[in-house]
């Protein structure tokens, strides 16, 4: 947990890092504009590269932004796997082809979940956005996360977010392959909430309405009482269990996993 009362600010802000967080980029060269914020693995299917990309090629989002980048290590050789190597590697090249410094802010961490939820916050007070431009994702923790403390929120259409965000009300649905238009979005956002204040308090209101409404705890035991309750009078009320189930699973054995059991090299 971390100290009531201790200003976070220098984390996005600072020339320099906390002594137990000493892997991050310069400091940001213009700390009045809007953030825009993302955290992630560094792997392929996060499209953090993807994203320092598209932030990079818009002229209208680097002037009217911030980018912090919470993900993977600054420094390759600091990580073990080759996936990540390569995605250090190719953010290194995208902020040298760009010139970013002093325009992305880049942290190599592992933040503890209460910093995590802090630096939400920061954001949300600097009138930011949450970007979530993964290619797929299951579910979209850092979605509701991001949501659940007020912060307007961009997320690939594809996977779990696409029904956690109601597109307009409570964030935004971007496309992850086809860069120009979430771009161009996230470059249109801070211009709106410059010319109407208001847009930010919607969106922020929206998100926190949606993760109310459906990802809290209270809810989640709502809807797992309901379905046990239904499947306990399903149970009840037939025999479909006791013989039609094991013999379909049975069928799924003899025709699936056997042959590919079979066919394993256990040599």
């Amino acid at each position: 947990m971390t100290e009531p009362g201790v200003d976070r600010r220098p984390l996005i802000f600072g020339e320099v890092l906390f002594d137990c967080f000493p892997d991050g980029s310069r400091a940001l060269a213009d700390a009045g504009k809007p953030l825009l914020f993302t955290m992630a693995r560094l792997d392929d299917i996060k499209n953090v590269a993807g994203l320092v990309d598209w932030y990079g090629a818009s002229e209208a989002l680097r002037d009217g932004a911030n980018f912090l980048v919470v993900s993977g290590h600054v420094d390759a050789a600091q990580s073990s796997d080759d996936e990540e190597r390569r995605e250090i590697d190719r953010l290194h090249a995208l902020m040298d082809h760009w010139q970013l410094d002093g325009r992305v802010r880049w942290l190599g961490l592992q933040l503890p979940r209460a910093l995590a939820g802090e630096l939400y916050r920061v954001v949300a007070d600097h009138r930011g956005a949450f970007v979530q431009p993964a290619g797929f994702e299951a579910f979209g923790l850092t979605v509701i996360e991001a949501m659940a403390t007020g912060l307007p929120t961009f997320a690939t259409r594809f996977g779990g977010p696409l029904e956690i965000i109601e597109d307009g009300v409570s964030g935004f649905h971007i496309d992850p392959n086809h860069g120009d238009p979430p771009a161009r979005s996230l470059a249109d956002f801070p211009e709106e909430c410059r010319r109407d204040p208001a847009a930010w308090d919607r969106l922020s209101a929206g998100a926190l309405a949606r993760g109310e409404e459906r990802y809290t705890w209270r809810c989640y035991a709502n809807r797992l009482m309901t379905l046990a309750c239904v499947y306990g009078f399903w149970r009840y009320v037939t025999d479909l269990e006791r013989a039609e189930i094991r013999r379909y699973m049975e069928m799924f054995y003899g025709l699936q996993y056997r042959p590919r059991a079979a066919a394993l090299d256990v040599d």
